[in-house]
């Protein structure tokens, strides 16, 4: 049975849902308005547990999924949703020991997913031409412990990037097909590209600019969830739902036939 060490970043939950992230550390306390409790008393049990605030309020300690850590990025802009992020995973091959990069580093929740997946042998490389959004999201790589697997360039990728032959890019910013010339000179002849929108007009354009720099295998999709009440009575879908948040393009540079 697996048990909590010290260091360990671990999802303390209330019955309500409330949820509480922290580093454990001998000497530590959590300080919360259900209670006080002391990390001493969290390293060294096993995962699952309910425990009690010194209030006698129940909790359960569990080890934080993606999932849980992407909601609860601290952000001062929009973040990709875990739904849609599930689906770039997939689509851009994502694995362990890869190189991916990114643009627009935003809060950082995409960062922290391409982190995790590609591992501490691969490499994360995020562009964004503010600094302060970019130091946000190295303090919540911080807080998860994976700074160490993502380099930031702060710069306009209008200048181009670094780095070539890559197996995956993903653009998230408002003009991408602006900026094809750029990502074609840096992809790898098999490499995967992927890019969100919030808008028909910039989809179409993107679309347009995909055809004139030689891609082609294009998808354009949007993805839905719904979760529904987990009561066995009475299973019913909630009563909001997660609906747009973006449109998601994704396509693969080719070599046409000479003519």
């Amino acid at each position: 049975m697996k048990q909590t060490k010290s260091g360990d970043l671990v999802m303390i939950v209330s019955h309500d849902q409330k949820r509480y992230f922290i580093h454990l550390e001998s000497g530590g306390e959590l300080q919360t308005h259900r209670g006080v409790m002391q990390h001493d008393d969290l390293i060294g049990i096993p995962w699952g547990s309910e425990i009690q605030s010194h209030l006698g309020i129940n909790h359960y300690l569990v080890e934080p999924s993606l999932r849980d850590i992407l909601l609860h990025t601290k952000r001062r802009s929009q973040i990709i949703f875990p739904k849609d992020i599930g689906y770039i995973l997939l689509r851009l091959s994502a694995g362990p020991g890869q190189t991916i990069l990114e643009a627009g580093t935003g809060s950082g929740a995409l960062a922290t997913a391409f982190a995790w997946i590609v591992g501490p042998e691969g490499k994360v490389i995020s562009y964004d031409k503010r600094a302060d959004l970019q130091e946000l999201a190295r303090q919540n790589l911080q807080r998860v412990g994976l700074e160490g697997r993502v380099e930031f360039r702060t710069r306009d990728i209008s200048e181009g990037f670094d780095e070539k032959d890559v197996e995956a890019l993903f653009l998230d910013l408002p003009s991408p097909h602006l900026f094809l010339s750029q990502v074609q000179s840096t992809l790898s002849n098999n490499g995967r590209f992927g890019a969100i929108l919030p808008t028909t007009n910039q989809v179409s354009a993107l679309l347009e600019a995909l055809s004139r720099h030689d891609f082609d295998l294009i998808d354009v999709c949007e993805i839905y969830i719904r979760f529904y009440k987990p009561v066995a009575d009475r299973l019913r879908p909630t009563d909001r739902m997660v609906a747009h948040t973006g449109y998601l393009i994704f396509a693969r540079p080719v070599i046409p036939m000479a003519v």
